[in-house]
């Protein structure tokens, strides 16, 4: 929600759009515990005429300055209008926003 909101969005409305999530995969790399810092990073890609995708990477601050990677994972993001229930094309202000 705040990588939408960075950009002036919300789930659902998205330049006049809405998304729904089509599909979610996680892949989990190493543990962590109550406490540690947690760095999160979110980029848009592979965009097609109705949908892109949203990647994450989670790593951990360690003592020694340098990151552990924690986990990777992807969301399938759908443009999607909630009162016909369709899926629509990708607004073409977005298309430029969140490349």
């Amino acid at each position: 929600m705040q990588y939408l909101q960075s950009f002036g969005y919300s789930e659902l409305d998205i330049a006049g759009a809405g998304l729904i999530m089509s599909d979610a995969a996680i892949e989990f790399r190493a543990e962590s515990f109550y406490g540690d810092v947690i760095k999160i990073y979110v980029a848009a890609a592979d965009f097609t005429s109705v949908s892109f995708n949203l990647y994450y990477k989670l790593e951990k601050e360690t003592e020694g300055g340098n990151n552990k990677l924690l986990a990777v994972g992807k969301t399938g993001m759908v443009f999607f209008n909630y009162q016909t229930k369709k899926v629509i094309p990708i607004p073409e202000e977005v298309k430029g926003r969140l490349r």
